[in-house]
């Protein structure tokens, strides 16, 4: 799900595709995924996202971020119950026993295509494979609010013990070795000329729109490159200029990938996880490809672009940790197919 510690890549923009910031059937036939659901409560923190990884900002700060105009907050995605209610959700949740033979996974119910109710998400399929992997039913614990709060919200009060889709490096949980890498892609349509490969394309200053996540490496090399205020208007447009107060706001990914396949956009820039799928089943023909880790800004800071992801266990449970690498490299034939199922492109195992 793209959430590290805080950093100019900006992760599922800031700490990590680290903010607070998550085919074919692949559960085991006897041991049917059990859903629970859990809706998220207690003010939500504001985090940028970048890369992968999480870095909590406030609110504040975003919102200096954004034009003047345009900054009236929907409730929307706010949390509604208050924090003492929300304490009692989660002494409530821990009370009941947790089920021996059962993996309960942290899912979020807004996060496609990496996971999504049905458990048709790509994280949703590769949890239950590294369950099955280790012989336990996938017990998805779902969670109503975006995935950048799960570590917090869900994981950290106990209601879930596992969260699939963090950064390898991410300081706010005990993860597991990486079960694959991929990083972010430039997406243009086939049909054009325009097959971009580097940030130092000098095409990318006079194209049209380009598609960045906020808080993302993208929107990052977009300022750098000087056209940020050009496509500033265009970017929240596509967010119907929400502000991000008390409240995650991020660009849909599948809108991402759409804005290109309908010629609104000459470019989108996204972590290649979140859009693989919807390039994949795009109509008109998209080309991904993947942006060159060895990516620098204009003053020599070097801007990385392609992220290990692991699974998240709290810190401490060691057991558990180690026992989903048992069942990581167990699964490993069945997490590659459905990383090729999905049309993810990998990126060089990292040293």
């Amino acid at each position: 799900m793209r959430l590290g510690p805080a950093d100019p890549r900006g992760r599922r923009g800031l700490p990590t595709r680290k903010a607070d910031e998550n085919a074919r059937d692949v559960r085991p036939r006897s041991r049917l995924p059990i859903t629970i659901t859990f809706e998220e409560t207690g003010f939500p923190t504001m985090r940028f996202v970048t890369g992968r990884s999480l870095a909590a900002a406030s609110a504040a700060v975003l919102l200096a971020l954004l034009p003047a105009s345009g900054r009236a907050a929907s409730p929307e995605n706010e949390a509604q119950i208050p924090s003492s209610e929300s304490s009692a959700t989660g002494k409530a949740a821990d009370a009941a026993p947790a089920d021996p033979s059962a993996l309960r996974i942290c899912a979020s119910e807004k996060q496609p295509p990496l996971s999504m109710k049905d458990g048709t998400g790509l994280e949703n399929k590769v949890a239950a494979a590294v369950a099955e992997a280790m012989g336990k039913k996938a017990q998805f614990v779902w969670f109503s609010k975006p995935a950048i709060y799960i570590v917090r919200d869900a994981l950290e009060k106990k209601t879930c013990d596992v969260v699939v889709g963090l950064d390898f490096d991410d300081p706010r949980v005990l993860t597991t070795k990486p079960y694959y890498r991929s990083g972010y892609v430039f997406i243009t349509r086939a049909d054009k000329d325009l097959d971009i490969k580097s940030w130092s394309d000098p095409r990318l200053k006079t194209i049209d729109h380009m598609v960045v996540g906020f808080g993302t490496p993208g929107e990052a090399m977009l300022k750098d490159i000087g056209r940020y205020e050009e496509d500033m208007a265009y970017l929240y447009s596509l967010v119907n200029f929400r502000a991000p107060r008390n409240q995650y706001t991020q660009i849909e990914s599948s809108r991402m990938v759409s804005e290109v396949a309908g010629n609104k956009a000459d470019v989108a820039v996204a972590f290649a996880p979140d859009v693989a799928r919807y390039v994949k089943d795009s109509a008109t023909p998209l080309r991904m490809t993947l942006v060159p880790d060895d990516t620098v800004r204009s003053d020599g800071q070097r801007m990385p672009q392609s992220f290990d992801q692991s699974m998240g266990v709290r810190r401490g449970d060691e057991a558990l940790r180690d026992a989903l690498n048992e069942g990581i490299e167990k699964a490993k034939p069945k997490i590659e197919a459905i990383l090729e199922d999905e049309g993810v492109p990998l990126a060089p195992a990292s040293n």
